[in-house]
């Protein structure tokens, strides 16, 4: 079996799918396996081909894609690279599918890849809306907007987005805890992202310290609407699982962790 690996961002992935499809075209499909790198157990009886991105070949996967498959199988393989999971074998198997049957690939629903790919496509698209909904910005030095977040797939450049188109004349920076990224917006210019240094990491961590009296006067807002009669908290964690709260104002209690 050779095994085709890559890195985790869409370039490198795109790339392993097209150079994956070339070598099948000789050999076959199923003598194949794609995976994201870091490989945690290689196997001595695999051959291991390491990806570079390049960006051509990614730009020819993503158009036929869109041309011969459809807009919504290319948001399905999108999601995908945005995983945390290596679902990358999955993808390819769905796009052999795809390239097969065009976009009847969406009915396809007794197929393994196309039910994976569904079922990933949910849960990121659903992370996504979460964080949008749940985002809260804290103001530091009366110009700079800052939040943290720590989702649990790559969605950090999607959030933003809706930001961005919705706050274009406010300076914001939006922090990936877990990944230790954020994405950068100044007042009328087109967002970037970048990899934070351990120090930038630290001085943005501290952002969450910073109380005025717009914070207390949201706490006090969301403890007093509610009616205590009608408190259920199961319901209340199932539309916002805990695991998202440690960031919003409203769940936030002491001090950061240093």
């Amino acid at each position: 079996m050779t095994v085709f690996t890559c890195d985790s961002n869409i370039e490198s992935i795109f790339t392993c799918i097209y150079d994956a499809w070339v070598w099948a075209l000789q050999y076959g499909h199923e003598n194949l396996r794609l995976e994201r790198e870091p490989i945690l157990q290689s196997s001595l009886f695999d051959t291991y081909v390491h990806v570079e991105p390049d960006r051509e070949k990614a730009e020819k996967v993503a158009r036929s894609i869109r041309n011969k498959i459809s807009f919504q199988a290319y948001i399905h393989i999108f999601y995908g690279c945005l995983y945390a999971e290596d679902v990358l074998d999955s993808m390819y198997q769905y796009l052999r599918i795809g390239f097969r049957v065009g976009k009847n690939i969406e009915h396809m629903l007794t197929e393994p890849a196309v039910m994976r790919m569904m079922e990933v496509r949910r849960r990121v698209g659903n992370e996504i809306h979460y964080f949008r909904e749940f985002v809260r910005f804290q103001c530091i030095d009366e110009k700079v907007l800052v939040s943290h977040i720590e989702p649990k797939n790559n969605v950090l450049y999607e959030v933003a987005r809706h930001f961005s188109d919705r706050m274009p004349s406010e300076y914001w920076i939006l922090v990936d805890d877990r990944r230790k990224i954020a994405v950068v917006h100044e007042p009328k210019e087109e967002m970037y992202i970048q990899q934070l240094e351990e120090e930038q990491y630290k001085k943005l961590r501290q952002t969450e310290k910073v109380q005025d009296e717009f914070t207390e006067l949201w706490k006090l807002f969301f403890d007093t609407i509610g009616i205590k009669e009608r408190e259920n908290r199961t319901y209340q964690r199932n539309l916002f699982p805990i695991w998202m709260r440690k960031h919003v104002t409203e769940f936030m209690e002491g001090k950061i962790d240093e």
